[in-house]
């Protein structure tokens, strides 16, 4: 996130910026539909509409929670670990043009923004999860992991007085705050609630490529907003850096990926294209405002080879991450933001410099260390504890039979797809081919 830029007093509220970051704040909400699409292609058939359905439940339950008392918490001043600002508690106290401190955008277009991340970092842990867990424990987890996790890392990483903000870990738009704190909570909650049924030895293929990468498409797009728009204006030409790397790093993670698919399985596939943009949208996020073009290029390729690599870990390592949340969102946040320790040019969002542009004593590096590795801990811990207790309580999970028989109907009384006619048989050109086995069997018969 943007540091604070000292304005003149008189300050004026800014028509065009304002203007832009509401539309950011409108692509990052359609992420979390397009996270929703690329989850629930990737699943089974019986488990299209829960996948669905977990992503959803966020845009819900987090907007509530953020204005209520969320927002206040992660943004407001207090301390390094946790923020507060009573005006900003249900949001009682804040005018219509009273502005961000240090922008000319409004308190409430901040404020919305942040809320579009908020909603998406729990809705990324879902796909770790698919197939095997009870939607009410998962909106109860949902809540408690935004307020407890997620809010204090909010804070730490973009809060004026956050101890990562201050010792001058860069975090541009959440590798660490997103994707890390999520993928590190996905592995805490997998490592409790264990695997899923036929895990390793039934095939979980994909049932919708088509959707996959429509969701990819729409991560993709969405994330311009999420990248661009996290230098809340448009006054220096640096979210314009950070839009141009996020385009280019997420096509050269695409390609490296494809390329290490095809070296390593001999073919180029659709999944691991819309797997490997997702790589690189996840690497360039905390890093693009330090990079430059061809830095970026360095980062989504080096992304695109490590996540290729890293999603194979479940099946040695024996943790069922469904969707490779901890292969993609963990490893490619890691790698995102470590990466500035070294491409750093000091000529972006900061001075700061990474070892390739002179930082001979890894300064930046460390300090990218310390962020990185506090997050993963914090998120992996904390998050590992709820899913215990949740799964002690109301446990987590749904029953064997309710996982074989298919989620969907179990927790939603629905299925994604209806093959049934009006009256419950089988009609059009399902119907074909058996009518036509019928036909052939008779002259057999004959």
């Amino acid at each position: 996130m943007a540091p604070a830029i000292m304005l003149a007093a008189d300050t004026k509220l800014s028509s065009a910026n304002t203007g832009f970051m509401l539309i950011c704040s409108a692509l990052v909400m359609l992420m979390t539909p397009g996270l929703a699409f690329f989850y629930g292609g990737m699943v089974r058939v019986k488990s299209t509409l829960n996948m669905l359905m977990m992503s959803f439940i966020s845009l819900g339950i987090v907007t509530i929670l953020w204005v209520l008392y969320g927002f206040s918490l992660a943004f407001g001043t207090g301390s390094s670990l946790l923020g507060y600002n009573a005006d900003w508690i249900g949001l009682s106290n804040v005018g219509l043009t009273e502005l961000w401190d240090g922008y000319t955008i409004p308190v409430f277009v901040f404020m919305v923004f942040q809320l579009m991340f908020a909603i998406i970092t729990p809705a990324l842990i879902s796909g770790a999860l698919a197939d095997r867990v009870k939607f009410s424990a998962w909106a109860l987890f949902v809540a408690l992991w935004a307020t407890i996790v997620y809010v204090p890392v909010a804070h730490w990483v973009w809060g004026a007085d956050g101890w990562a903000y201050k010792l001058g870990v860069i975090d541009f738009a959440g590798g660490t705050a997103v994707h890390i704190n999520a993928g590190a909570a996905a592995l805490g909650v997998i490592l409790v609630i264990g695997k899923r049924v036929g895990f390793k030895r039934d095939p979980m293929r994909p049932h919708s490529l088509p959707l996959v990468m429509l969701g990819a498409g729409l991560l993709w797009f969405g994330w311009f907003g999420f990248n661009a728009g996290s230098w809340l204006g448009n006054d220096d030409g640096v979210g314009a850096l950070m839009f141009v790397n996020t385009q280019v790093a997420t096509a050269a993670a695409m390609l490296a990926w494809l390329a290490y698919e095809k070296i390593r399985h001999g073919a180029f596939t659709t999944l691991g294209a819309a797997s490997g943009a997702v790589a690189g949208l996840v690497a360039i996020t905390p890093s693009g405002g330090a990079v430059s073009p061809l830095g970026a290029i360095a980062v989504g390729a080096i992304a695109g080879v490590a996540c290729a690599a890293a999603v194979g870990l479940k099946f040695k390592w024996g943790y069922d991450d469904s969707l490779d949340v901890v292969g993609v969102h963990m490893v490619g946040g890691i790698i995102g933001s470590l990466l500035i320790g070294f491409f750093a040019t000091g000529k972006g969002q900061s001075t700061a410099t990474g070892v390739f542009y002179g930082d001979h004593t890894f300064t930046q590096l460390w300090k990218q260390c310390a962020g990185v590795f506090a997050v993963l801990a914090y998120s992996l811990v904390v998050s590992a504890v709820l899913a215990f207790l949740l799964d002690k309580t109301l446990g987590m999970r749904v029953t064997e039979d309710e996982e074989i028989s298919g989620i969907d109907q179990a927790e939603h009384a629905e299925t994604a797809y209806d093959f049934s006619g009006a009256g419950g048989g089988v009609t059009g050109s399902l119907a074909a081919p058996a009518l036509a086995a019928t036909a052939q069997n008779k002259k057999v018969d004959a």
